[in-house]
């Protein structure tokens, strides 16, 4: 028999799918914020979370709960908007779960079962943020951390870090392929999968790390070609976006969302770290690389795109926004999809446009105090003249 509480909280779930989202006051003529989040925690469905039998859960108790929804892979089909989500439970387990809407900014709601991916690396505890990308080739590639315990290290904490790969047509049925390899890098996080072939090879973005959570001698977003997919190794990895003392990236920065293709450049939305007093900060920040050859870096706005904001900053893991998944739509509205401290999902809309403007147009980080008050100085007295002539 079915829990009288089941519809109760169904309600609860069907009032968060149904609310309307509104554009937020911020402004800072890059891209919109909105009010809500586009997806939380308590938008996983009740059948996921309870044993709806009375007779099984005669006091409808949360069996399998979920503790937060964030970091998801994003892609535009058929004029709908999916979400490849990383759920985690309770148990701390991660998985993905689709998510879907109509218009991209509200009426996310997820599939009834969560995403089964093939179960071919025994050692592999846990997966996460999947960056999804439509590939020239006619197949949509999924690119995840898989996670497996360091059984040369006794801290139990010890893990390695491996970039799986998938593929699928319809976001339902997945094909696993061989894990990345890069010959140069013990680990890796944080890889895309760039959407079109350079130079007949298939071309992704890494992070080379000597550890799991430490980059070590990893020194920032790489760049490397690989001839089969299905079996993907990567012997050169080229530096594309270094780290850099007293910037966004000082402690270390990886690829984002999946680069859009852009009228000047190829869009990269990329994270950056640094050590505060409170800990690691998260933050987001963008750059261009050459449409013909998209290792080369020909803009460098400076500073951070974007950072978490009032309730953003509070959440599992505090000061974070983290990307890795953007839709570019074909009228040139761009959709980012992104976390806060890896507990909720936001979007944050915007043009290709506005982004190539912000790209070109914002002046590069001089990296010294003196120089940044001259180049704010030159801004102030130019704007100062315009004023004077109202």
């Amino acid at each position: 028999m079915l829990h009288r509480q089941y519809e109760v909280e169904q309600e609860k779930v069907n009032r968060l799918v149904s609310r309307k989202n509104l554009k937020s006051d911020f402004y800072n003529g890059i891209y919109d914020r909105y009010v809500y989040p586009v997806l939380t925690r308590e938008f996983a469905p009740v059948h996921w979370r309870y044993d709806l039998n009375e007779e099984t859960n005669p006091y409808f108790m949360e069996r399998l709960g979920i503790n937060a929804v964030m970091n998801s892979g994003a892609i535009e089909l058929d004029g709908k908007y999916y979400l490849v989500v990383r759920v985690e439970g309770n148990d701390r387990k991660s998985f993905f779960a689709v998510a879907e809407s109509e218009n991209g900014i509200d009426g996310f709601h997820f599939w009834d079962y969560p995403v089964i991916l093939p179960d071919t690396c025994p050692g592999e505890t846990n997966v996460y943020d999947m960056r999804l990308t439509k590939h020239e080739d006619g197949w949509i590639y999924g690119v995840f951390c898989s996670e497996s315990k360091d059984l040369k290290n006794p801290d139990l904490s010890a893990a390695v870090a491996k970039a799986g790969i998938v593929r699928t047509k319809d976001l339902k049925t997945w094909v696993r392929l061989d894990n990345l390899r890069t010959l140069r890098s013990p680990q890796q996080r944080n890889v895309v999968l760039h959407p079109e072939f350079v130079d007949g090879k298939y071309a992704f973005y890494t992070r080379p790390m000597d550890g799991f959570i430490e980059t070590g001698s990893g020194g920032g977003i790489g760049f490397g070609l690989c001839e089969d997919i299905e079996h993907a190794v990567i012997d050169e990895e080229t530096i594309i976006s270094r780290r850099i003392y007293h910037t966004l990236t000082e402690s270390k920065n990886g690829a984002g969302a999946v680069p859009i293709r852009g009228k000047k450049c190829w869009i990269h939305i990329a994270h950056g770290v640094r050590n505060t007093a409170a800990g690691l900060r998260y933050v987001l920040y963008a750059f261009g690389t050459d449409l013909e050859n998209p290792a080369k870096v020909i803009a460098e706005p400076s500073g951070a795109f974007l950072v978490p904001f009032g309730e953003e900053r509070v959440g599992d893991v505090s000061n974070v926004v983290f990307t890795n998944g953007a839709i570019a739509c074909e009228n040139g509205d761009v959709y980012i999809y992104y976390a806060s401290c890896d507990t909720r999902m936001h979007v944050a809309t915007t043009t290709i446009d506005q982004l190539e403007d912000y790209l070109f147009a914002t002046p590069k980080d001089p990296l010294r105090s003196a120089d940044c008050v001259k180049q704010r100085c030159a801004l102030i007295e130019k704007n100062l003249e315009l004023l004077k002539k109202r």
